[in-house]
């Protein structure tokens, strides 16, 4: 199991190539949610994603033999792109292997990085097949887009970071894919703010997480139809039961709630957000959300600005 010293152990091992991202506010934001709302700028941070936080942890953590046999992962986008940079910026090998449906700007974007494509059909079977066979090719370590504690520890530096940047925080609101963010964001702020309210947020047309903590058991994703691309991914073994423990709730918002919120961030916030990004923002705007009290400081991930600017859903 991770823990907040695998976390802080992280935060050194990525200080030289990460960024520490900005917390932003809005006025706007504040009136329409009825609360202090924090943006926790994640889209700034290198490739323009959080997923950059956990690849390089993974990375720079490598031994030299590992390293030298390269990295292989699946993913649709944000964790491609920052494990192709880390793979780069460590002078090694990455094999991504991407869906068909993935985006085009963030496929262009690991190729740029000088990582090699694999192309899958849509499937997480079919992405984890094919990760699989270039792994017992190559020798490869197989780095996970969430269901890694290297990942995980990763990715959980962004709480350390805002533990800083903003006190006394009442919530903390955080987009849910695989769970990577979640679970370790969740393990440092249970840590360092062992009150604060935590809430993962994910897709109506991609809500297996919630079924999945009804149920007591990873529920796989179906199909997903949403517009949130990064969000399309299944809970991991590793990450469903650290967000069990420690999140709160888990809400989810309908696609056209995730597109006003992305227009709304773009138009009054001046901030490049994917749909992915928002789905937090939607959520602090539904109206049973905003009657809640208890919530007068609640903390917003934007966890990544990659999108196709050619394709704009307004």
């Amino acid at each position: 199991m991770v823990d907040i010293q695998d976390i802080r152990d992280a935060a050194k091992r990525i200080e030289p190539f990460a960024r520490k991202t900005p917390v932003e506010t809005c006025g706007t934001l504040d009136r329409l949610a009825g609360r202090e709302i924090f943006l926790k700028c994640e889209n700034l941070q290198k490739v323009g994603a959080f997923k950059f936080r956990g690849a390089c942890n993974a990375v720079m953590g490598l031994d030299d033999a590992e390293a030298a046999r390269g990295v292989v992962t699946h993913s649709s986008g944000n964790h491609a792109q920052a494990l192709a940079l880390a793979a780069k910026m460590r002078g090694i090998n990455a094999t991504i292997v991407m869906p068909s449906d993935a985006p085009r700007v963030k496929r262009a974007a690991v190729e740029g990085y000088g990582a090699t494509v694999v192309e899958c059909e849509p499937t997480q079977e079919a992405r984890e097949h094919n990760a699989k066979v270039i792994v017992e090719r190559d020798g490869a370590t197989f780095i996970s887009p969430y269901n890694d504690h290297r990942i995980i520890a990763g990715q959980g530096t962004t709480y350390l970071e805002l533990h800083e940047q903003v006190a006394d925080l009442d919530a903390l609101i955080v987009p849910l894919g695989g769970g990577g963010l979640l679970s370790g964001m969740s393990i440092a702020a249970r840590a360092l703010n062992p009150d604060i309210r935590i809430i993962g947020v994910e897709p109506q047309l991609a809500d297996d997480a919630a079924e999945s903590l009804r149920t007591g058991r990873i529920v796989p994703q179906r199909p997903p139809r949403t517009i949130a691309d990064g969000l399309r991914t299944s809970l991991g073994t590793l990450t469903f039961p650290i967000i069990q423990q420690n999140v709160d709730e888990v809400v989810s918002v309908s696609d056209e709630a995730i597109v006003c919120a992305m227009h709304l961030i773009w138009e009054r916030a001046k901030l490049v957000v994917e749909p992915s990004a928002v789905v937090g923002v939607a959520a602090v705007f539904q109206e049973d959300f905003k009657a809640r009290a208890g919530m007068e400081r609640t903390a917003v991930v934007l966890s990544g600005g990659n999108l196709d600017l050619s394709a704009l859903p307004w």
